[in-house]
């Protein structure tokens, strides 16, 4: 069964490099998603809100990356 745990982890590997930036991903895209609503945000401003947060975690972790 260590295989079967090798070919899982290598498939991971194969999508997600960076967890941190993955997870941030993932809890942006949960806020967006929930957030508008509750705040009372005119639906055309959800897009640029989106995109706008997506850049940023982008950008955050090409910096991360490049420091090291």
């Amino acid at each position: 069964m260590q295989w079967l745990r090798t070919v899982f982890g290598e498939l991971w590997g194969l999508f997600v490099d960076d967890s941190a930036f993955a997870l941030a991903i993932v809890i942006w895209l949960v806020v967006c998603r929930f957030a508008p609503p509750l705040v009372h945000l005119p639906q055309a401003t959800r897009g640029p809100i989106l995109f706008a947060g997506l850049a940023i975690i982008l950008a955050e972790s090409a910096l991360r990356r490049s420091r090291h």
